[in-house]
């Protein structure tokens, strides 16, 4: 009797969806593995929100809800599908795209439901996502001269103090350079996505990058 049973079509066809669950279960397992292990960096494009924790911890915490990205009012934020190279189903923005508008009551952080976005983050004005950096020394129409560009001035919410324009002399004439300071320096992206040069002249990274290597694109 037994035999029989193992046998009928049925218990074939049970046998052969369980087999397949569990194929698929693995593939996932090893996609999820290998994005777990992409945790303690960011691709230069991608910028965590307001509040985040240090990438890996982030990663860690992080409980991919998509609260965070559904609190955004200005449709800011995105999760990360298969194939980016940011932890699959985490959220990011891409400054050059959309910039963070720097909300008062930074409705992402409220709606996490951890520590992933730090509850500590009263002040928006204290965020670092990220860290402008000035890259675009031979392009930046305010250094080349081709305009009187300001752009990245004038777009940052902390004009004055996260960016200055300050003069700089050549062999041939004076002009006014963009000049980030980190210390004060939100990395909401604002300078980025307003600047005027078809590759953007100055670029927010993640922390960790910019630290690393303030030149890097």
């Amino acid at each position: 009797m037994a035999g029989k049973d193992a046998g009928s079509p049925g218990r074939r066809r049970f046998i052969e969806r369980c087999v397949a669950l569990a194929g698929s279960s693995g593939v996932v397992g090893l996609l999820l593995a290998a994005h777990g292990r992409q945790a303690a960096a960011l691709p230069a494009w991608a910028i965590r929100p307001p509040g985040a924790l240090a990438e890996e911890d982030f990663a860690a915490a992080c409980v991919r809800c998509g609260l965070c990205v559904q609190a955004c009012p200005f449709d800011i934020l995105e999760l990360a599908p298969l194939g980016r190279a940011v932890p699959l189903g985490t959220p990011y923005f891409v400054a050059r795209q959309a910039p963070c508008e720097m909300c008062a009551d930074i409705p992402c952080v409220a709606a996490c439901p951890t520590e992933a976005l730090s509850k500590a983050l009263d002040h928006i004005e204290d965020a670092r996502m990220g860290i402008a950096v000035f890259t675009g020394a031979d392009t930046c129409y305010a250094v080349t001269g081709f305009a009187e560009c300001r752009a990245c001035f004038m777009a940052c919410p902390l004009r004055g103090r996260a960016i200055t324009m300050e003069r700089r002399h050549s062999e041939s004439r004076g002009y006014f350079q963009p000049t980030v300071h980190p210390d004060a320096c939100t990395g909401c992206g604002k300078c980025e996505h307003a600047c005027a040069t078809v590759e953007a002249s100055i670029k927010v990274l993640p922390v960790a990058l910019a630290r690393h290597d303030p030149r890097a694109p």
